[in-house]
């Protein structure tokens, strides 16, 4: 509004009404679209761009993330639960970071914490429902487990060779259901924070939209678990970019599958 506006008393009354934080993003589909195979490389390319929009930024957030998480992971039993309870409010804050540079706002240091300011409820509650889900994990790996362990107690050297197999069963079970736990939570910060979800339907969402698109999903963490292996060798550092661009690639393809 100009100065003259601003000052005639019969001017019409305005406003600045700030959009919600889903208003840029479009509807939201429900439980996702199925998008080509294809897109689980691009994804990662599209995440690249996003980091270098402002590198030197996100290699410094990634660095006070990165050293804060050691410290307090430190803390016994407390630290670990911690980390895991506020990753998807850090999360949030990163892929609104994502949105920022998209729109051509800056990217600042405080963005790490802007998860914090909306929805954070809903956000630690997805970290509450992922630690239920790694206890449950681990309890089904220790009874499986255990049960081998007390048949190579009372039977002997065949007993023993049934323990290792019942071990080494009870721990792929346990990498198998960590598959459609990690399904379930990949999504649902960015569901909460962009489209206002609650929780528990923020992960069945997420569920549903990583079911929906398995194929470029596997294409996406072959690409991934390369470079991981590629960026842990020069002393981990790799990681100080490799993360902001998987951080990218998820706000890109929430985008794609579950933004009308």
């Amino acid at each position: 509004m100009s100065e003259m506006d601003s000052n005639n008393p019969y001017a019409s009354p305005t406003a600045n009404v700030a959009e919600p934080e889903g208003a840029a993003m479009g509807g939201l589909i429900e439980n996702g679209r199925a998008v080509d195979s294809g897109r689980g490389s691009a994804w990662i390319g599209a995440g690249w761009e996003i980091f270098m929009k402002a590198p030197g930024m996100w290699v410094a957030i990634t660095l006070i993330f990165f050293i804060g998480v050691l410290v307090v992971s430190a803390v016994p039993v407390l630290g670990g639960l911690a980390v895991n309870l506020l990753m998807p409010v850090f999360a949030a804050g990163l892929l609104l970071g994502c949105r920022k540079l998209e729109q051509g706002e800056p990217l600042e240091i405080n963005q790490l914490f802007e998860g914090f300011k909306e929805n954070v409820g809903q956000l630690v509650l997805v970290g509450v429902l992922y630690m239920v889900g790694i206890v449950v994990i681990i309890g089904v790996v220790f009874v499986i487990g255990g049960a081998g362990m007390f048949g190579m107690a009372f039977g002997g050297r065949a007993g023993g060779a049934a323990a290792v197999g019942m071990f080494l069963i009870a721990l792929l079970i346990g990498m198998a259901l960590m598959v459609p736990l990690a399904m379930a939570v990949w999504y649902a910060p960015a569901l909460v924070v962009f489209h206002q979800q609650d929780a528990i339907p923020a992960i069945k969402q997420s569920f549903f939209g990583c079911l929906k698109n398995i194929v470029p999903f596997l294409i996406w963490s072959v690409i991934v678990f390369v470079m991981a292996i590629v960026a842990t060798i020069p002393a981990g550092l790799g990681w100080l970019v490799l993360w902001p661009t998987m951080i990218g690639s998820l706000y890109v393809s929430y985008k794609e599958i579950f933004c009308a």
